[in-house]
């Protein structure tokens, strides 16, 4: 029998990067889950993708593309997903960059670049779709930190440096939103080949590196992160408040492996 405080039936997601890599593994799963999921990105291409295999699943969705960078598209966004579903429960925040490179050589541009999505992107998305969940008095945030928030991985400082203030962030946000109605929470994910990454890690040594400091053996599959995400969006989640929930195969647990 099914865990009913895991259906996510009458509540409405948007999933900001939520057409490619883990953010479209995510749009999918809660939408499996019972929701009515708004797929967001830059793209509308894949915008249209995307929202077609949401409804392909049973569910409702909508098309409109979106940039982090851009508070008003992130503001039509919300406006479009309340005039058609009424309101917005769930929100995932899943737009992602990296680039690696030595730190003492590192551009600035790339670092601000960097750090526009990944931090400051997810700090606009909050605001935005927070004041509405806060009006509510009912939310549900999953910020997409990373291991990276944790450990040092090399030649990515700015990548690590913005998922462990997204780490932060989310706390942060859990003390001051969480008395209101609206938990905060993120998923940390370990190493999960994506477009993002994947020529850093597949056939490299970087990757076979990985590989000896996880105790499962092997990468993630992005659809290994469903399974937390709908559970932190769910109502059996409701006093869970400002966690960072890692999903690594074990890599921060590994000392020696053999």
């Amino acid at each position: 029998m099914a865990y009913k405080a895991l259906d996510l039936s009458g509540r409405t997601a948007v999933v900001i990067g939520g057409t490619t890599g883990i953010g479209h593994a995510l749009a999918l799963g809660l939408a499996e889950a019972g929701a009515d999921v708004v797929p967001t990105s830059r793209r509308s291409d894949l915008v249209e993708h995307a929202a077609s295999e949401i409804e392909a699943l049973g569910r409702r969705s909508l098309r409109c593309a979106s940039d982090v960078q851009d508070r008003r598209s992130l503001e039509l966004v919300l406006a479009k997903a309340i005039e058609r579903f009424g309101k917005v429960d769930i929100l995932v925040n899943c737009a992602g960059r990296t680039k690696r490179a030595p730190t003492l050589d590192f551009a600035e541009e790339d670092w601000d670049a960097i750090f526009a999505t990944n931090l400051t992107g997810t700090l606009r998305a909050v605001q935005v779709f927070g004041r509405h969940m806060l009006d509510r008095s009912y939310g549900r945030i999953v910020n997409v930190a990373s291991i990276a928030s944790f450990v040092a991985l090399y030649e990515v400082a700015a990548y690590a440096a913005s998922k462990a203030a997204v780490a932060s962030l989310t706390k942060s946000l859990a003390l001051e939103w969480g008395p209101r109605g609206v938990c905060v929470n993120a998923i940390a994910p370990g190493v999960f080949p994506t477009d993002l990454n994947r020529g850093l890690l597949e056939g490299t040594e970087r990757g076979q590196e990985f590989l000896t400091r996880i105790p499962m053996n092997r990468f993630g599959n992005v659809n290994e992160l469903c399974g937390v995400a709908v559970f932190l969006a769910s109502d059996a989640a409701s006093y869970v408040n400002g966690e960072v929930i890692v999903v690594d195969g074990g890599f921060l647990a590994s000392g020696v492996n053999q």
